[in-house]
């Protein structure tokens, strides 16, 4: 069995969700004349891909280190909804299950293809990786129930969608945007399509019933879009931590993982070396608006 790193690269650069503390590196050692060098590290949980745990929004509910191997790993479904989905559009259960078969008790990760705005891209684009990506609407939220999903993974800043958070109120330009958007397509005003009591619907509403999210997904997340195959998430085993900074995997046996790797000889790379699909960029308009 091998590995597809699903995990976004981790740096200085790397932002945090908005408002949250960022990644701060310092030396405090030198190999001269210390003998060794030696770092500290300060960040918020919400940096980078990470795992958000149910005390993140549920003050009685598990810590991350309560979280076994048979809860964290599993059978999934990537579901890529870039051909339908562009800047403050809404997913529906329809459009996952048009696209890959869903099983009850799967974990469920959801490629827009808006990891290709993120800092490790060519095509970055902060703004619109974490203010402008798309997000579920309230059925949803109540399918994922009703399929006894494990846990949910996004390839962008929320699984929620942004205009469903905060964001809404510190970013007025987007906001303004969006409600434009909403009225055309949906036939409603922002604030009638999430209303208060649909707030931050995927946290507030799913951690209570033990169902979490991953976001900020990333890494070779192209080479296994629209299929099944078996995922792994290993945050740290943190007593007490509301959320973790992740490793995320793909697993996939030998013979096919030497396929993907020639998959991957022919396609663009990012500067850290992951894979990354021209399709899904065009169909998004490539890098777009910055502001």
């Amino acid at each position: 069995m091998k590995f597809i790193d699903l995990t976004m690269p981790l740096g200085i650069g790397t932002p945090a969700w908005p408002t949250y503390e960022p990644l701060q590196v310092k030396y405090f050692k030198r190999l001269a004349p210390n003998g060794a060098n030696g770092q500290i590290v300060t960040h918020s949980n919400h940096v980078g891909t990470h795992l958000d745990g149910e005390i993140h929004f549920y003050t009685p509910g598990k810590d991350i280190a309560s979280l076994d191997f048979d809860f964290l790993a599993g059978e999934a479904a990537i579901v890529d909804i870039s051909d339908v989905c562009g800047d403050y559009d809404v997913y529906t259960p329809e459009m996952i299950e048009e696209r890959v078969e869903v099983k009850e008790g799967d974990i469920l990760i959801i490629h827009t293809g808006y990891h290709h705005f993120g800092w490790d891209q060519p095509f970055g684009n902060e703004v619109r990786y974490m203010v402008m990506h798309p997000g579920p609407d309230a059925r949803f939220a109540e399918w994922l129930v009703e399929k006894k999903i494990k846990w949910v993974g996004v390839d962008c800043g929320s699984a929620d969608h942004p205009m469903n958070t905060k964001i809404r109120d510190w970013m007025p330009v987007q906001a303004a945007q969006a409600d434009e958007h909403f009225r055309k397509k949906y036939g409603k005003p922002l604030a009638e399509y999430f209303t208060p009591d649909m707030y931050q619907m995927m946290h507030i509403w799913m951690f209570p019933k033990g169902i979490i999210h991953a976001e900020c997904i990333g890494g070779d997340i192209d080479l296994v879009v629209n299929r099944r195959v078996q995922v792994a998430c290993f945050p740290w085993r943190f007593v007490d931590g509301e959320s973790s900074i992740a490793r995320i995997v793909a697993m996939v046996d030998d013979d096919e993982y030497e396929e993907l790797m020639a998959k991957k000889a022919t396609m663009p790379k990012t500067k850290f070396g992951d894979a990354w699909d021209p399709e899904h960029v065009e169909r998004l308009g490539g890098r777009g608006r910055a502001y």
